[in-house]
This record gives C-alpha cells, sequence and structure tokens, in this order.
C-alpha cells in the first residue's frame, strides 16, 4: 500500500510574511531618506550661517592708526571752532610720521591711508574739551577701508597693483607703520553707534536698528489689539452666515498674499492719498500692520478655539455675561498663544523689506531718526543697501548686520517658544 503524505495548511504568516518583511525594508529606506534630509538641510543651513560668519566676524573689529596731534593755536580759532581745518591737522600728524615723502601725489596717497572720520572725532574732542588747543596728544584714530581691508587679509599684497586699489608705495608705508607700532585693531563701536555712511568704516547700523524698532512699535500698537478685537469677534459673536464665511476666506487668502502687494498699497493709500511722510516709520508701520494682521487674527482665533467649551459653559452658569465670560476668562487662557502669534508676526516683519522699498525707506539716511515721522531706514533695508556697494568692506559690514538681524529674529522667536510653554495649558 502507498503511503499517503499529509501536508501542513498554508498559515497566516506564511502568507503575510513576504509581504511584511517588504514593508519593514521599504519603511527602513523612507526612514534613511528622511534622516539624510534633516542631515543635508542642517549642513546647508551651517554652511549658510558659517559663511556669514566668516566674511562678518571682522566687521566687529577695526584698525587704527596711533598719531602724534598737534592741536596748533593758528588752525584752531577758537571763535569758529565748529568749522576748523581739522583735516588739515591729521594730514600734517601723518606727514610728521613720512618726513620723506615730498611729491603731491605722493602726499595724496598718504592722507589716504588715514580714515576722513578722524577730523570728526577731532572736532568732537575739541568742541567738548577747548583746551586741548595748543598742545600735542597722542589718539588712536580710524584708518581707511582699504587698509582695514589689507591688514585683515581681505586684499591680497601678491596680485599686481594694477588689480588692487591700494599701490605699493602705501603697502610699504603700512608695513612701517606697523612695525613702528602705530596700528592695531580695535573693537569697532562704530558699527554700532553710527548711522550709514558712504565711507565704510564710518558706516553704522544705530539709524537701521532705531528705525526698525519704530516701526514695530506702530506695527505693534495698531496690528495686535485689531487683530485680537477682530479674533474675538469672529469667534465669539459673529453669526454664521455668508458674510462672515466671506470674511474668514478673505483673511485667510491675506496671510498667503505676497509681501510687496501691501507696499503697493501703501505707497497708493498713505502717501499719494493721505500725503503722509515718506521714508518714515509711522508709514513704514502703517504697512507691516497691514501684513501681519491676518497672521495674528489666525492665531488668535486658533487660540480661544483651544479654550474649552466648559469655561465659557461655567462662567454663563454662575450669571457671567458674554463679554464678561470672554475678558475675564476665555481671553486670559487664549492670551499666551496669541501673544505667540504675535512675536511671530513681529519677526516676520522685522524681516520684511519688499514692501518698505516700496514706501521711500530705501533712501540713504545718514542722521538717526529721533520720532517716527523721521526719515528712517530698517535693518533689512540698510543690508540691501550695503550688499549694493561696491566696496570690499561693505561687504564684512553686510554680513555682520545680518548675524545682528538674525541674532534679533532667534531671540524673538526664542521668546515666543518660551512664553507659549511657560503660560500654555493643555486640556
Amino acid at each position: 500500500m502507498k503511503k499517503i503524505s499529509a501536508t501542513r495548511p498554508i498559515s497566516t504568516m506564511d502568507r503575510v510574511g513576504p509581504g511584511l518583511a517588504r514593508r519593514y525594508r521599504k519603511e527602513h529606506r523612507f526612514r534613511l531618506m528622511g534622516l539624510a534630509a534633516i542631515i543635508a538641510s542642517i549642513s546647508f543651513l551651517l554652511l549658510l550661517f558659517g559663511s556669514i560668519i566668516y566674511n562678518g566676524w571682522s566687521a566687529f573689529s577695526r584698525v587704527e592708526i596711533l598719531l602724534d596731534v598737534t592741536f596748533d593755536t593758528l588752525t584752531l580759532d577758537v571763535d569758529s571752532l565748529e568749522t576748523a581745518n581739522y583735516g588739515g591737522l591729521v594730514k600734517s600728524s601723518i606727514r610728521e610720521l613720512f618726513p620723506a615723502i615730498k611729491g603731491r601725489h605722493d602726499k595724496k596717497n598718504l592722507y589716504k591711508l588715514v580714515s576722513s572720520g578722524a577730523a570728526f572725532e577731532l572736532q568732537k574732542m575739541v568742541m567738548n574739551d577747548p583746551s586741548i588747543i595748543g598742545t600735542t596728544v597722542s589718539l588712536w584714530l580710524p584708518a581707511d577701508d582699504e587698509m582695514d581691508m589689507l591688514l585683515k587679509g581681505y586684499i591680497s599684497r601678491d596680485v599686481p597693483e594694477s588689480e588692487r586699489r591700494m599701490t605699493d608705495k602705501q603697502i610699504v608705508w603700512i608695513d612701517q607703520l606697523v612695525a613702528g607700532k602705530r596700528l592695531h585693531r580695535s573693537f569697532n563701536s562704530t558699527f554700532f553707534t553710527a548711522g550709514d555712511s558712504r565711507e565704510p568704516e564710518l558706516a553704522g547700523i544705530r539709524g537701521a536698528v532705531t528705525g526698525s524698532f519704530f516701526t514695530l512699535m506702530v506695527t505693534l500698537a495698531l496690528s495686535f489689539p485689531i487683530g485680537v478685537a477682530t479674533a474675538v469677534y469672529l469667534e465669539e459673536f459673529a453669526p454664521q452666515n455668508r458674510w462672515t464665511d466671506s470674511i474668514e476666506v478673505n483673511i485667510n487668502n491675506l496671510a498667503a498674499v505676497p509681501s510687496i502687494v501691501f507696499g503697493l498699497l501703501g505707497l497708493a493709500v498713505f502717501l499719494n492719498f493721505f500725503g503722509l511722510p515718506r521714508s518714515a516709520p509711522l508709514v513704514g508701520g502703517l504697512v507691516l500692520s497691514l501684513m501681519t494682521l491676518p497672521t495674528i487674527i489666525i492665531a488668535s482665533r486658533a487660540s480661544l478655539k483651544a479654550v474649552p467649551p466648559s469655561i465659557r459653559e461655567a462662567a454663563l452658569g454662575v450669571g457671567a455675561s458674554k463679554m464678561q465670560t470672554i475678558v475675564h476668562h476665555v481671553l486670559p487662557l487664549a492670551m499666551p498663544g496669541m501673544m505667540t502669534g504675535t512675536i511671530i508676526g513681529m519677526s516676520q516683519a522685522l524681516g520684511e523689506t519688499a514692501p518698505l522699498l516700496m514706501i521711500g525707506m530705501v533712501a540713504f539716511i545718514v542722521d538717526v531718526p529721533h520720532s517716527m515721522t523721521d526719515p528712517a531706514t530698517v535693518l533689512p533695508v540698510q543690508i540691501y543697501l550695503w550688499a549694493d556697494s561696491p566696496e570690499r568692506a561693505f561687504v564684512e559690514r553686510t554680513s555682520a548686520a545680518i548675524m545682528v538681524l538674525l541674532t534679533l529674529l532667534i531671540l524673538m522667536n526664542g521668546v515666543a517658544i518660551f512664553l507659549r510653554r511657560k503660560f500654555e495649558r493643555r486640556w
């Protein structure tokens, strides 16, 4: 008799096993792809930040030259100290270091080693203390930007003279000053205390930072109360009909409108129709308020929705009115989320350039603004202006200003995260 072998039935795991292994392999590959994408993003971000820091860190220092300045009584008339020839004092001081130089052309190149801002520093000293007239004082004065770039290594000595802006003689004079210990690098306080200038070694960000501050104050004063009030009305009081649905759709659409459109609106309405001053923080704040309102409204509505209905029902149950319920119970609980959205909106406004270019804040402003109606620029626009300048020294100042702007943005976003984690309640 033939023996009949019993076959084992195919189990569910036998059928699912091969497909399950393929899914696991796909999931593993997907995780590797996600990890590679994260690593690539972080690498590009580090490369960007590294390039900015590498080009900009040197802007926080400047080269200074030691000169023995004689405040000649014949040059400085006590009755006209403000208009005296302080540039002549600087020229005579540096000529004393190189008495062998006689030619007019060589003297002109020698004078270029010292910044034109040295004369203003002498003027400030004499105006503050006229008693120094008739004395000789050793002073560290700012060097010209080309010498600054040479000593920082941004200008090569090996290229032919025709390919650089400094002559061979100037380089020899600089080497003599270095050997005589009359050159050194110090902290560049001018970068933080001065306004814009055509001379890179005299240019600073104080005017732009002050303009950004005034602009953000106007933006915050307008957009926060209007945005919160709009969110409260739409979320708590507005009836559900086509009119409110249309408003909600338009608010969501405005959040995606390019920022330059708001600049065109500000140009047409605030400048051309109302006649407000051009290139003023007041107008810049109005334009940025229009741009940040949708962001604040959307964030505020989301915060109001996150408050449990039981809070409202409990307040109404003990006799509170609708307004009392919102003011005393709902708004305090939703305020952390509203503040977070507002800070994020302010961060967006701080980094905007396009709408402010349309209202004239691209103008060359030397003086630091003292009010919201004074001509001013903002930090992103200042970066734009410096990036378009041909001098090599403006490259490092552009990168340094970007570092300051990124620091401010990181701080503002850090405050938003701190407020959210500190006051947020999970229901």
